[in-house]
């Protein structure tokens, strides 16, 4: 058993578990942690893509109340209900439908221009940049956000179908490493009307899908790396990126509810700077 792989996986699973639902950029992470400790081959992008699954499964535990509500909802014949039963299935074809707009924009240029990106825009630097701008972006909208009020949706069955859209859009900024999924997603949920939690609340459900999907294209585009000999790796990564995930989606959804997240755009510009020196001065 190869200890120093099994820590190195530990270190991933914690970054990828820590960072994929904050403002911050798990991917960006990922490429400068697997970077710095040496675990950026083909078999460490196999890797992160096991554990960017046992982040979206964190999400699905958390929800899983109203996930197999809206499931039954939505798959069951359910012809004889009134009043607020049928208000409660109106409302989880709604969502679900949401999520599809939402889905529809980071799937259709994922796929478009998933191999140029992964080949060009993959680096270090490129992280840097993304996670310095993203920073200055996220300021600009929570100074928006202080001096006039954006929010008109209060809940998440609220959402129409065109702001489902516009966050889908935001959500395709994220196909840029460094920009942020959870970034994209929730501070565009703010723009286009949403308050900060509900904005957070629909930045995890839409989630599911976009990497659930993501997930699947890069395991069959990469199954044949698979091997038994790395189980013990993917199961302590598989883990810890868990474990770590759904502490972190429980934490801020308490943060969100007293906090802005200015605090998220400061460490990324600090970050992104201290990134780009350090690469800047090796190149």
């Amino acid at each position: 058993m190869d200890l120093l792989l099994l820590a190195k996986a530990l270190i991933l699973g914690l970054v990828e578990g820590m960072t994929e639902f904050l403002p911050i950029s798990s991917t960006g992470h990922l490429i400068i942690a697997g970077d710095l400790l040496s675990f950026n081959d083909e078999k460490g992008k196999v890797f992160e893509i096991v554990i960017q699954l046992a982040a979206i499964l964190a999400v699905c535990w958390e929800y899983r109340v109203k996930l197999l509500k809206t499931l039954r909802d939505v798959t069951g014949r359910r012809l004889d209900i009134q009043g607020n039963q049928k208000t409660q299935v109106l409302q989880s074809n709604q969502l679900v439908l949401n999520l599809l707009l939402g889905f529809l924009p980071a799937a259709v240029l994922g796929l478009a221009f998933h191999s140029a990106i992964k080949a060009y825009l993959f680096s270090p630097l490129t992280v840097a940049i993304a996670l310095i701008i993203g920073g200055f972006a996220i300021l600009l909208i929570e100074y928006k956000a202080a001096n006039t009020p954006l929010a008109n949706v209060s809940s998440i069955d609220q959402i129409t179908k065109i702001q489902a859209i516009k966050i889908g859009f935001a959500q395709s900024l994220a196909l840029i490493p460094g920009v942020s999924r959870a970034g994209a997603t929730i501070l565009g949920g703010m723009v286009f009307g949403l308050n900060r939690q509900i904005a957070t609340e629909f930045s995890f459900f839409l989630a599911i899908p976009i990497m659930f999907a993501a997930t699947a294209y890069d395991l069959l585009k990469n199954w044949q790396l698979l091997s038994v000999n790395d189980i013990a790796m993917f199961t302590v990564g598989f883990i810890t990126a868990f474990a770590s995930a759904l502490l972190v989606i429980k934490m801020l959804l308490r943060f969100v509810a007293t906090h802005n997240f200015k605090v998220f755009a400061w460490y990324r510009i600090v970050f992104g700077a201290t990134v780009l020196f350090y690469y800047w001065h090796l190149s």
